[in-house]
């Protein structure tokens, strides 16, 4: 009972504990605590809470050095939150490069079991939850608010079809302190965190931090050296972040074999070597499209972008053709 009337009593003061305060304005508080008409009406609106100190606790998350007193949970779905899980994160204003990235990263890592976790956000973290369910794979949406709210509102929909968790009840309001406090919560949960796009100083830097502090393994997706969409990402590989390449240096960390599949085909490979703007010229295909398709390719191995250059890689179809341009 304490962990829930803990739970309550900081989202109701404004504050942010993790552990039982000593005052008397909470024995005061504890005393007049009903727990079960607060459970009954969590019920009544869909939710539920599971306490620190119960064994369906996600034990990576319970590790931590400051973890939540418990979570709020909208969804039934609350055996996901001890699954291997991968947390994908990055900026909300990504590019179109960061899009296709998230969401194939969130497609290919849910189809091969892992649970995807990601913020809510728009940008990277809206895509990594909408690859996870394209793949038909389970994904855990963590709030920097009550767990009543769709924050941001534009995300609703996508809410109603993850599982969503928060540390703060129902009627909490958003605020900027709340969202890093958000993230360790993100990167408690799962072995590893990849970050696909971070401006400098960016919130999933943050969680790339926390991840680092708690011994899990942070991914960095490699970027222009002149965007400053990259330049956070590239900071983490100077300070020891594995660089993701392809998805299976993230299944490897979890001792996950790929499946193999047949290799994408793809007209684009008898167009190779070129850059994406001689691609776009040579096929009429819209930028975010071709976008997405050279991720894809990317991701599977098929091509390699060097100095600008789409090609592909040795011993792939193609080669042979254009080797000597």
């Amino acid at each position: 009972m304490s962990d829930l009337a803990l739970a309550a009593y900081a989202s109701e003061t404004g504050t942010h504990l993790v552990r039982l305060p000593t005052d008397a304005r909470w024995q005061r508080y504890l005393r007049g605590f009903d727990a079960d008409a607060y459970e009954r009406r969590l019920g009544e609106r869909g939710f539920r809470f599971l306490p620190r100190s119960s064994p369906e606790f996600p034990p990576l998350l319970r590790a931590i050095h400051d973890p939540p007193p418990g979570l709020f949970v909208r969804g039934r779905e609350v055996e996901l939150l001890s699954r291997p899980a991968v947390a994908i994160v990055g900026a909300r204003a990504c590019s179109g490069y960061g899009v296709s990235v998230a969401r194939s990263l969130g497609r290919d890592l849910a189809a091969a079991g892992l649970v995807v976790v990601s913020g809510l956000a728009r940008g990277v973290d809206g895509e990594a939850h909408r690859g996870a369910l394209d793949a038909g794979g389970a994904t855990i949406a963590v709030l920097g608010c009550g767990i009543d709210r769709d924050y941001p509102a534009a995300h609703a929909e996508l809410a109603r079809r993850v599982t969503v968790v928060s540390e703060y009840a129902p009627g909490v309001e958003p605020a900027p302190w709340r969202f890093p406090a958000r993230n360790r919560i993100v990167a408690g949960l799962c072995s590893a965190t990849v970050v696909v796009e971070a401006r400098e100083r960016s919130g999933a830097l943050i969680t790339a931090d926390l991840a680092l502090e708690e011994g899990r393994e942070v991914f960095a997706v490699p970027g222009e050296i002149t965007s400053s969409l990259s330049a956070g990402t590239n900071d983490l590989l100077k300070l020891g972040a594995s660089p993701l390449t392809r998805v299976e240096d993230v299944l490897s960390s979890y001792g996950i074999e790929r499946p193999d599949e047949p290799e994408p085909d793809s007209p684009l490979l008898e167009l190779l070597p070129a850059t994406a703007d001689e691609l776009t010229r040579r096929t009429g295909v819209a930028v975010d499209e071709l976008a997405r398709q050279l991720v894809e390719l990317e991701l599977a191995g098929r091509i390699v972008c060097t100095d600008g250059v789409y090609r592909t890689l040795s011993g792939r179809r193609g080669d042979s053709r254009h080797a000597g341009r």
